[in-house]
């Protein structure tokens, strides 16, 4: 299963049941966090209070709820009443900060589970507020039918809420961030909101928040700081969606050009000296499958193009059809490096290449620098598949801790289902 799509179009703001592409997506510019970590305040997205959705305050009863899961049921709070306690994560799939907190949410849940802890996740944003921009360390956005593709690949058990539709709940809530953790005693009042702990990078955490904040409460005990600030990825609220317009209309200014390559630029493409992952598309306007596939590769290129990486999409076409070809990408607002091969020698391209596949059908390379093949695929590629050896061949090049390991992680346990699977004969 795969994530649904978005087309390239003011209109189309509404999900697509195909994995072509995810949704119009731009990376937050770190900003100050309220109080610098020790390690630098860069590492973080610092979350101003928001007067449009203030953070509740502590004493304060728990709003009501009503939520869909990604176990198609509807959640509220009456389903948590015998709880001692009920925290609640603000999570989403998108940020890396949120994605930096997935295994700490996991020990959360793991170790509180049997002791009267409740804790569930809601995702408060809502995807037409999110530009490809925003992507760059994910290969998911926020719809509710992408939290269950991400559950199923992370194997995600605790309840998993949509708020984006309405976002009532989490303004009720004033869930600044993801993540943002609020914990609520046995009468639903809130004793503790703000970080998790002190620091993205797992091994400088020096304070447990939200551990400390659950056993005090456990223990029947005052929480010693009921607030701490908190640092993520600001929620998307509806009022964001401004946003996708402007990053629509630059995508759509952008210009999209067309240039020969013989042999040598191919063998040159190939090598992959730069420091940087590079994906290589090959395609004819000839190839129904490529063309269905070409908005996917866009928005992938739109989504890492800020990070170490680069797409270069090759046409197979006969020279001859230049026109045809560029008017191709024009429709699709390709400002990648696009380039046509010069010769009708298919054979030669090939042999450049170092790989074979049937001609008029599409072929897909990620290289790693070097020209070090990460993944390829002839015939039609999943674009998670692409986009998730992308993720896991690009350096650490940001300040989020651990996520080429994360995606790394996710390539070896894929790649270990898989071949249990066949195994089995599955």
């Amino acid at each position: 299963m795969g994530y649904p799509s978005l087309k390239i179009a003011v209109a189309a703001m509404s999900f697509l049941a195909v994995t072509s592409a995810l949704p119009l997506f731009a990376q937050e510019a770190p900003t100050p966090a309220p109080a610098p970590p020790r390690q630098g305040a860069r590492q973080f997205i610092g979350e101003p209070p928001d007067p449009s959705h203030p953070t509740m305050a502590i004493g304060a009863p728990l709003p009501s709820f009503s939520l869909p899961g990604i176990d198609g049921k509807m959640h509220t709070q009456a389903d948590y009443a015998n709880a001692k306690l009920l925290v609640i994560v603000f999570e989403s799939n998108h940020c890396p900060v949120s994605i930096a907190y997935e295994e700490r949410i996991k020990d959360l849940y793991e170790k509180y589970k049997n002791k009267g802890v409740a804790l569930i996740a809601v995702n408060p944003n809502n995807p037409s507020a999110v530009q490809l921009s925003e992507l760059g360390y994910t290969d998911a956005s926020d719809s509710q039918e992408e939290m269950k593709v991400r559950a199923k690949l992370r194997h995600i058990d605790w309840p998993y809420l949509y708020d984006g539709e309405t976002q009532s709940f989490s303004s009720a809530v004033g869930a600044a961030a993801t993540p943002h953790i609020f914990i609520f005693d046995q009468d639903r009042k809130l004793r503790y909101q703000g970080r998790i702990d002190d620091s993205t990078d797992v091994r400088k955490v020096t304070k447990h928040d939200a551990h400390d904040a659950i056993e005090a409460l456990l223990a029947g005990q005052p929480v010693a700081v009921p607030s701490t600030p908190h640092f993520g990825c600001s929620t998307k609220w509806l009022t964001k969606s401004t946003g996708v317009k402007e990053e629509l209309a630059k995508i759509q200014a952008a210009p999209v050009s067309l240039t020969p390559a013989n042999l040598d630029d191919v063998k040159k493409l190939r090598a992959n000296a730069e420091d940087k992952t590079v994906v290589i598309v090959f395609w004819s306007t000839k190839c129904r499958e490529c063309l269905d596939e070409m908005l996917g590769y866009q928005n992938t290129y739109r989504m890492y193009r800020r990070r170490k990486f680069d797409l270069v999409t090759v046409s197979t076409d006969s020279p001859a059809d230049s026109d045809k070809v560029l008017s191709v990408l024009k429709q699709q607002y390709a400002s990648t490096t696009n380039l046509q091969f010069n010769s009708g020698d298919i054979k030669a391209l090939q042999e450049a290449v170092g790989e074979t596949w049937k001609a008029n059908t599409p072929f897909v390379m990620v290289l790693g620098p070097g020209g070090h093949v990460v993944y390829q695929k002839a015939g039609a590629a999943d674009i998670l598949d692409v986009r998730r050896n992308v993720l896991a061949s690009i350096p650490n090049d940001g300040p989020w801790f651990g996520v080429q390991e994360y995606w790394t992680d996710v390539i070896k346990a894929s790649s270990e289902g898989k071949n249990k699977a066949s195994s089995s004969g599955e």
